[in-house]
């Protein structure tokens, strides 16, 4: 078996809550972020965008992800408040990955959108290589015009994911995967 089979069949997302420092430095993030973006593309169009969040704009992106929580939900407590804000917070470095499918003469949106899924499981592959944990996600504020403008996006771009990185105690538990046979099934004409 080789080194890359060996480290796919041993990957597992660790949840945010449970990563810490020190996440990626400059040089690893942009190996990761390289890695990342060599992803299936048809036409080359790069149908994707990275947006890091990490220290003080980390912070500020949790307190626009509080604000808007608790203007959606007037009736939340304190608790639940920060409890929204929090879900940026844990992993040392998080990273959007932006999907900027747009409409091609050639290739769907919908093939766009796949590559830039593609993005975060080759980050997160990525960042397992160099010794790092993490976790792919989204949250309802992925979702929420009023977060991904004050997170600076453009009105036709999306959040494919939200990629958390960092180190962790220990690898969580290997858990059952379906069987095979039960998802596989052949044409054979």
């Amino acid at each position: 078996m080789t080194d890359t089979l060996s480290l796919l069949k041993l990957r597992r997302s660790v949840p945010p809550q449970f990563l810490t420092g020190p996440g990626p430095d400059e040089d690893q993030l942009r190996e990761i972020l390289t890695v990342a973006a060599r992803v299936p593309d048809h036409g080359k169009l790069a149908p994707w965008r990275f947006v890091i969040f990490s220290g003080a704009g980390k912070e500020k992106a949790a307190e626009i992800v509080a604000e808007v929580f608790r203007e959606r939900n007037p009736q939340a407590d304190d608790g639940k408040v920060d409890f929204e804000r929090k879900r940026l917070i844990h992993a040392p470095v998080v990273i959007a990955v932006v999907s900027r499918a747009r409409k091609h003469e050639k290739i769907p949106e919908w093939e766009q959108e796949l590559s830039a899924g593609a993005v975060c499981m080759n980050m997160l592959i990525a960042a397992e290589a160099l010794g790092f944990h993490g976790s792919w996600l989204t949250n309802w504020f992925a979702f929420d015009r009023k977060v991904l403008d004050a997170f600076g996006l453009e009105p036709d771009e999306r959040i494919a994911g939200f990629v958390h990185l960092g180190k962790a105690e220990s690898r969580p538990a290997d858990r059952e995967r379906p069987d095979l046979a039960a998802i596989v099934s052949r044409f054979e004409g």
